[in-house]
């Protein structure tokens, strides 16, 4: 039977291809060190936990919930931009919640685009970022570009060749997959450009409050006039260590806001209440939570980077998010990133996600997360020390999985 038009648009899932070799090498008694999936491993702080089990006890709050977030949620995200950001924002039209960014920025794409609608998009980026505005009928075209000088002429080269012009761009800095940040004056002259060339902006700062370097990454909204043409989604995920709670928000144009609120009140009654009212004093937390979950990965980057070079692979130590983007060996960079993610399974016991699964832009790297403990990144880095030391003597007996077949 022919797959449904939708479907047929979509791509074959490329990190299934791993999942299934990972779990095969589990059922044989591998122990696998998995840095491949996004996936927080530490537990969500145990004031957010216990606010959760006293509000569920109320049988009140086992009705259906709102939508949109109900409203001391929605002040919560709204009092939090002002403190983190200065960024003002009404409760009431300038904030939604979702369940989870990667939900609001689906929605979005629900809510704004026409068939045939062109989306600038960065490759490589998160999924999400490109599918859902392929699933609404819209088109990608894809920039290879960094948050730098080149970002703008990359741009406008992107609208040249556009036919119809193009109805939004998307950002995401800090960056899923690349770790990249991006600064204030970059986001200054990506406002003004977009005003001039009346092009929506869709900012993704899932990762805004995992930080390195004691320089907070920015906020778009921060810019004067941004809030005209600007979304930005947020997540409560790795901030709180909160992923299977599926809390985010979309935040900034009213218009755009109404939008994403409208579609949702179709498809979804929001979270559970009493998820939302535990989200909400997380919010208004006084952050010694954040800073917790954000030394903890400050610490793993440190021991990653640290013990990969002294295995033999060396890494980028990123200012930002949850993982590296790590260049693929030179001696195996032939193979593409898929091919090593699956050598490392089978060599190494250790998981990583192939940067072709993020656009075809990232086939020379793989995305590692820190979402193991130090001890198992140092485990994992001397495995991979192994692997690398097996191939230098007999590179003829580390061949790729496909070549098995």
């Amino acid at each position: 039977m022919e797959e449904f038009h939708k479907v047929r648009r979509l791509p074959p899932y490329v990190f299934e291809q791993v999942n299934r070799l990972k779990a095969s090498a589990r059922s044989h008694g591998a122990d696998i060190i998995d840095l491949g999936m996004g996936n927080p491993d530490l537990p969500t702080p145990k004031a957010i936990v216990d606010k959760l089990c006293e509000v569920v006890r109320d049988p009140r709050t086992h009705r259906y919930s709102a939508s949109r977030g109900i409203p001391g949620l929605r002040r919560a995200q709204a009092n939090y931009y002002q403190r983190r950001f200065g960024v003002k924002l009404n409760p009431d039209t300038q904030v939604v919640a979702t369940l989870g960014s990667k939900e609001g920025f689906a929605n979005m794409a629900q809510a704004i685009t026409a068939p045939g609608d062109v989306i600038l998009c960065p490759n490589p980026t998160y999924p999400i970022h490109a599918f859902g505005f392929i699933m609404s009928g819209g088109v990608i075209r894809s920039l290879q570009v960094e948050p730098d000088d080149g970002f703008i002429p990359a741009v406008e080269r992107g609208i040249r060749h556009s036919i119809p012009k193009p109805l939004a761009l998307i950002l995401n800095y800090p960056s899923n997959p690349t770790a990249l940040v991006a600064s204030l004056d970059f986001y200054k002259d990506v406002v003004a450009f977009a005003k001039k060339n009346d092009i929506i902006i869709l900012s993704d700062l899932a990762y805004s409050e995992i930080y390195f370097d004691g320089n907070p990454p920015p906020s778009v909204l921060q810019v004067p006039g941004a809030m005209d043409v600007c979304v930005e989604f947020t997540s409560m995920s790795k901030t709180f260590s909160m992923p299977g709670w599926r809390m985010g928000f979309a935040v900034g144009n009213e218009r755009l806001i109404s939008a994403l609120t409208r579609v949702k009140s179709y498809l979804d009654y929001g979270a559970f209440t009493p998820i939302q009212v535990a989200a909400a004093h997380a919010l208004n937390g006084d952050g010694a939570d954040i800073e917790e979950v954000r030394e903890v990965y400050h610490k793993r980057r440190d021991v990653m980077v640290d013990s990969f070079s002294r295995a033999g692979w060396t890494i980028p130590a990123p200012a930002a998010s949850m993982f590296a983007w790590a260049p693929i060996p030179e001696q195996f960079r032939h193979l593409g990133s898929l091919e090593f993610s699956k050598l490392l399974i089978e060599h190494a016991d250790v998981a990583v996600a192939p940067g072709i699964g993020f656009g075809e832009h990232g086939d020379d790297y793989v995305r590692v997360a820190l979402v193991e403990n130090e001890h198992r990144i140092r485990q994992a880095a001397r495995n991979i020390k192994k692997f690398l030391a097996t191939t230098a003597k007999q590179p003829n007996n580390v061949v790729p999985l496909a070549a098995h077949r």
